[in-house]
């Protein structure tokens, strides 16, 4: 009895230490995701590479949904100075238009189908704290969403596979 009590005792402190909740761990986007598209779908329809042709990014959302995300443009300009607060405008313009990175926390609205973004803090200043709804499609491990559309016309689309 008294080995029966130290296991369930021992089982109870794993659970709390977990989160508790039993259904946390079953949320459907937690883990790690490479970005294998950053597309954009422009005015007239047609799709194009968004962030250059071999985008670099990470989400990386937790069992209670807060989230990581980052995207980078593969050719964008690196610093010929070696030094950030040293660079050229070209330059300067190549960091800000060639990334994208949020946090916050993110929630399924199943009725609406959407991906439902809290941005907390962003490079891009103007989304914090700002809500942000996007169509997805989950199939296993492979997740897509299209962003607002962009005061261009053009409506980004990502694309990203979890990681195993």
């Amino acid at each position: 009895m008294r080995n029966a009590m130290t296991g369930l005792a021992l089982l109870l402190a794993l659970l709390l230490a977990s989160g508790g909740a039993a259904g946390a761990a079953d949320f459907p986007l937690a883990g790690t995701w490479t970005l294998t598209a950053a597309d954009r779908i422009t005015p007239a329809g047609v799709r194009e590479p968004d962030y250059g042709a071999a985008p670099k990014g990470r989400l990386i959302v937790d069992a209670t949904g807060r989230y990581s995300l980052q995207i980078f443009k593969s050719e964008r300009t690196g610093f010929a100075s070696g030094d950030k607060k040293r660079g050229t405008p070209q330059e300067y313009a190549d960091a800000a238009l060639g990334s994208s990175t949020h946090y916050g926390t993110i929630a399924i609205d199943a009725a609406a189908h959407q991906l439902v973004f809290r941005i907390e803090g962003a490079s891009f200043k103007n989304w914090e704290g700002t809500t942000q709804r996007r169509a997805y499609d989950l199939k296993g491990d492979r997740l897509s969403y299209r962003v607002p559309t962009a005061p261009d016309g053009n409506v980004p689309v990502s694309e990203w596979r979890r990681e195993r």
